[in-house]
């Protein structure tokens, strides 16, 4: 069953105004699907996860462009970047013409360095995360969150009847979602075992595949937090340098997003570390071993699961609607924290998330904060993400805002 993508108008969109389309994001997230249903249909599909294709492009890469003229769709061109030279050579022969070339890829940090030295200017590059509760619901509400009155004014959600931590627990890859006959503990082993596999032992020599499992569960438990690079190196008992170049692994592969502090070099006190996030909270609450969404939704991890899925649904709605969010957080020397700030034309706006059902003005108390860290920067609508169902007035221009309004 293919649910439709909010990202299908921006991939239409690129497609018309440039010359080739890429589609990034983690594996199994629809990348494929997603461009055969609209702007690669009814054109060549050539998958290079087929071994047999790759060695014979890896042996006469010119060859293979030649004898496929485009439009074409090229599937996982991490495989093959020496592809991207051909490419350019061939579009820059027809200026005047669009949607050559569509391609997929898993694996960012193989791709993008073939696309900075070839394809500047002459690629769009879309990033596809898992299915949004918005899709999965039937939702075709697609403006990007924004914690404004106007946001929530246009906002008219519709109803979910999928229970909240089954949804959270289960996670947004589509095959798990629409199969609902699909073992869900076997679903994510099998997931783990093809990504390390691969993606990650084939495309960047990682050895220990073992340590490096190890290494997502100790990231995992981490999910929602400040990422301490030395606690889980000693976790793992690898070096520090290792735990930054398997984050940029995980960072590339669209399996973690790190949520950056904000600053305007006004003060020094504001922690630098970034927080960490799993873009998927069925991965994470499997690598944790929350082995059902009742366990999950009382255990330890419940706020930082539910903070995780908020940010994922809220990077969604960006990346569907082709656009880079402007987020980040705030955390000063004394451990007091805003959720997230988004950033625009000069203002602040203010978000902080929790899993209650019974918000106060308590919960967004660190608004205040803002203000004293950052005197030149005007403070603009705040709002506390939460289970409670209804939009409702915690102070002055913050307001409470369901978590299925996001």
């Amino acid at each position: 069953m293919y649910i439709k993508r909010h990202i299908e108008k921006a991939v239409i969109e690129r497609a018309k105004t440039y010359q080739t389309v890429l589609l990034t994001g983690a594996r199994q997230v629809g990348k494929s699907t997603l461009l055969e249903n609209t702007v690669a249909k009814d054109i060549p599909q050539f998958t290079l996860d087929d071994l047999g294709l790759l060695a014979s492009i890896k042996r006469d890469t010119q060859g293979f462009l030649n004898d496929n003229p485009p439009p074409i769709f090229i599937d996982e061109i991490q495989y093959a970047p020496e592809l991207f030279h051909g490419i350019k050579a061939i579009i820059d022969k027809q200026k005047s013409k669009d949607g050559l070339y569509f391609m997929t890829g898993s694996q960012k940090f193989e791709l993008m360095q073939g696309v900075s030295e070839t394809l500047s200017g002459r690629i769009a590059v879309l990033n596809l995360l898992g299915l949004s509760a918005r899709e999965i619901r039937g939702d075709c509400f697609d403006l990007p969150f924004f914690p404004t009155q106007e946001y929530l004014g246009s906002r008219k959600p519709v109803a979910d009847k999928t229970n909240l931590w089954e949804r959270i627990h289960r996670g947004s890859y589509p095959r798990i979602v629409t199969r609902l006959d699909v073992s869900w503990e076997a679903f994510y082993a099998d997931y783990l075992k093809t990504y390390v596999e691969r993606d990650v032992k084939k495309l960047t020599q990682v050895g220990d595949t073992i340590t490096f499992v190890n290494f997502m569960i100790s990231l995992a438990a981490r999910t929602g937090q400040l990422l301490n690079i030395a606690s889980v190196a000693r976790d793992v008992n690898v070096s520090e340098p290792t735990i930054k170049k398997w984050i940029s692994i995980l960072q590339a592969s669209n399996i973690v997003y790190l949520l950056q502090p904000f600053s305007l070099n006004i003060t020094s006190r504001a922690v630098k570390t970034p927080k960490i996030y799993f873009l998927d909270t069925g991965l994470a609450s499997y690598l944790c071993k929350w082995l059902t969404p009742e366990t999950l939704s009382k255990g330890a991890m419940s706020g930082q699961m539910f903070e995780t899925y908020a940010v994922c649904e809220i990077l969604k709605s960006y990346y569907n609607a082709g656009k880079e969010p402007s987020v980040y957080f705030f955390r000063n020397d004394k451990a007091e924290e805003v959720d997230l700030i988004f950033y625009q034309d000069g203002t602040m706006y203010p978000v902080e998330i929790k899993k209650t059902a019974s918000p106060n003005p308590s919960d967004v108390k660190a608004f205040k904060l803002l203000s004293n860290a950052f005197s030149s920067v005007k403070i603009g609508s705040g709002g506390l993400i939460c289970t409670y169902d209804k939009v409702l007035s915690l102070a002055e221009n913050v307001r409470t805002i369901p978590i299925n309004w996001i």
